[in-house]
């Protein structure tokens, strides 16, 4: 025995995802970005709509490249009965004409509340109504991210679920 438990027994580690999260506005679309790991999402960025698709798509599409993206997950924004308003069916279009500019698989995940937590978070923390209007968008892209990433360590676990 060296004493030295590492050299004894091999490091276990499941292999984490670097993932984007977007929360599409209308006007904004809020970014963010898990770590290496693929265990805490962070607030990224806020990207303004402009008048041309194309040109949104493909800053998305080169922000994927920079952060080196293995997955985007999509916020879905389900009414509160679960059901699919023409938000819902907006953000799954532009998954959709997202997907044609990417090479990274594209999850839908459940945002409901997001944008209403993360403005109470802000709330909180002191930050005027400019401020947190900068990055609202931002941080719910996060808290939706954040949920999805929790939820797959725990399909992971072998909790099951969504």
């Amino acid at each position: 025995m060296t004493g030295d438990a590492s050299a004894e027994q091999p490091v276990v580690r499941r292999r984490g995802v670097r993932a984007l999260g977007i929360d599409p506005g209308t006007k904004r679309i809020g970014l963010a970005v898990s770590d290496l790991s693929g265990t805490i999402a962070s607030p990224l960025s806020v990207l303004q709509r402009s008048r041309s698709q194309h040109h949104d798509l493909a800053e998305i599409a080169r922000i994927v490249r920079e952060e080196e993206v293995e997955v985007i997950v999509v916020g879905l924004p389900l009414n509160m009965d679960g059901s699919h308003g023409l938000a819902a069916e907006r953000a799954t279009a532009d998954a959709r004409r997202l997907a044609t500019v990417v090479d990274v698989p594209i999850e839908m995940h459940d945002e409901r509340r997001t944008t209403a937590s993360a403005d109470r978070s802000m709330l909180e923390a002191g930050l005027n109504a400019i401020e947190r209007r900068q990055r609202v968008d931002k941080v719910a892209a996060a808290i939706m991210l954040q949920s999805w990433l929790d939820a797959r360590a725990h399909r992971a676990a072998g909790g099951g679920g969504r």
